[in-house]
């Protein structure tokens, strides 16, 4: 196998496990009360902190008019609260509110024991591979230096 052929071989590879990996983690769910939609902005408020409502459109890659929805459903629920924008009278903030906060942090702590279940099953060996991996799969995505 040609040294491109066999790195086209570990893109595809890599990439197919980390989707089937990240399927699974969100198939771990605290309940579904939420829609993966709105999962995903508690996790990017989580994230990220308060946004305006553009500002999480955009890193959810979803139109204005969808996340305003999603929002206000979120709002109704208790799990965001809007604020006035401190300079731009026309915007608000939104942020996660405690129900909010103890939500993501469930939801964190229900994906993290499945993953801590799949990883004892493994070897010492598997998991030293895994956590190099990981530190790698990091880099890779930026959020480390090389």
């Amino acid at each position: 196998m040609s040294g491109d052929t066999h790195e086209r071989s570990l893109a595809s590879r890599l990439r197919l496990a980390v989707v089937r990996l990240n399927r699974r983690l969100r198939a771990q769910r605290v309940g579904d009360d939420l829609s993966l939609t709105q999962v995903a902005a508690l996790s990017t408020l989580h994230k990220c902190g308060p946004l305006t409502p553009g500002q999480l459109a955009a890193k959810e890659g979803v139109q204005p008019p969808s996340m305003t929805r999603v929002i206000a459903a979120l709002e109704d629920l208790g799990y965001v609260e809007r604020r006035p924008h401190p300079t731009d009278g026309r915007q608000a903030i939104v942020e996660l509110s405690e129900s909010g906060l103890t939500y993501v942090r469930k939801a964190i702590s229900v994906r993290e024991a499945w993953l801590d279940r799949q990883l004892a099953q493994l070897g010492d060996e598997e998991r030293e591979v895994l956590s190099r991996a990981a530190e790698i799969i990091d880099r890779m995505a930026g959020n480390e230096k090389r």
